[in-house]
């Protein structure tokens, strides 16, 4: 029986790799958005925020659960939701060289979409996040949903600061 090179990828059967490394360039600025295009606001509040550093965004693929505490492939993100998450993160990127600030994307599919978007921000050291809100246009969903932001904030600590932006 050989033994498991530790330094070798995770990797499938079939050879492709089943899970991509956390990015770890430093920023001084998350944009953190759950499928929301990132206003122009936001991206003018980030340069301003971020003197001259670079800024990172992070999109989230909602991952909707389990069937009977297994994971099911029907609940993951399809094709489709995937290109309107990359569509997200490359026109943010955009805007952001476009007003001359360095940026980098990412984008995860995740159940728990805060604890993500906090380990995306202590992986790159950032001082400050702006996590872009849904419209609510219902006063229960917010109560089901929660408080995106203040969930970021409860996992990040005090050292970082996070603002809920309405689009």
């Amino acid at each position: 029986m050989a033994e498991r090179d530790d330094s070798s990828p995770v990797r499938r059967s079939f050879g492709r790799k089943k899970f991509d490394k956390q990015p770890t360039q430093a920023a001084a600025v998350l944009i953190a958005t759950n499928g929301e295009a990132v206003p122009g606001a936001v991206i003018r509040q980030a340069v301003r925020l971020s003197r001259g550093e670079p800024v990172a965004v992070v999109s989230i693929a909602r991952i909707y659960g389990s069937s009977f505490g297994l994971p099911n492939p029907g609940l993951m993100p399809t094709r489709k939701e995937m290109a309107e998450q990359r569509e997200i993160v490359e026109a943010t990127v955009t805007k952001l060289e476009r007003a001359g600030v360095e940026a980098w994307g990412q984008i995860a599919a995740s159940r728990r979409p805060a604890k993500t978007m906090a380990e995306a921000a202590q992986a790159r050291g950032v001082r400050h996040i702006l996590v872009v809100r849904a419209l609510q246009s219902k006063r229960w969903r917010l109560m089901v949903e929660g408080d995106l932001a203040k969930d970021v904030a409860r996992k990040v600590g005090r050292d970082v600061t996070v603002e809920g932006v309405l689009p």
